[in-house]
């Protein structure tokens, strides 16, 4: 069995839509941290912004110089993880689009994955950097 990597994920908007930002945590299978980003993307849906951040989280690992043989992907939207999973057709045309957006990034890693829902009292980091990225930009 190889090495896993978990990686943790949230889109943030206030308001909906809103001023939004991503903020990804990937971390070891012992929970410590390897690496982490945010970003802010402007006015956009939550949903949209929780999509762009599992894109952006695939994006980071691949310019990194991490060494791994399978990802678990925790995200704390519900919406994202039945959708990504196939549990939830997706109806919206942005939320289609950034679907597969993701499929093809994840597919150019080729690498094993899953992905899971968690209450957001256990993405707090993830949530915390989606949030600095939106005060640093309104600041």
């Amino acid at each position: 069995m190889g090495n896993k990597i978990r990686i943790f994920t949230d889109g943030a908007s206030r308001g909906n839509p809103g001023k939004a930002a991503t903020g990804v945590v990937v971390t070891d299978e012992s929970g410590n941290e390897l690496l982490t980003h945010k970003n802010f993307l402007g006015v956009m849906t939550n949903n949209s912004a929780e999509y762009t951040a599992l894109i952006e989280s695939v994006k980071v690992i691949k310019r990194s110089d991490l060494e791994y043989d399978e990802i678990e992907f925790y995200c704390d939207s519900e919406l994202v993880v039945k959708q990504i999973r196939g549990l939830y057709k997706i109806k919206h045309k942005d939320l289609i689009k950034l679907s597969l957006e993701f499929w093809k990034e994840i597919k150019s890693l080729n690498k094993n994955f899953t992905i899971a829902h968690i209450p957001r009292e256990q993405n707090k980091i993830a949530d915390r950097l989606a949030n600095e990225a939106i005060d640093e930009y309104v600041s």
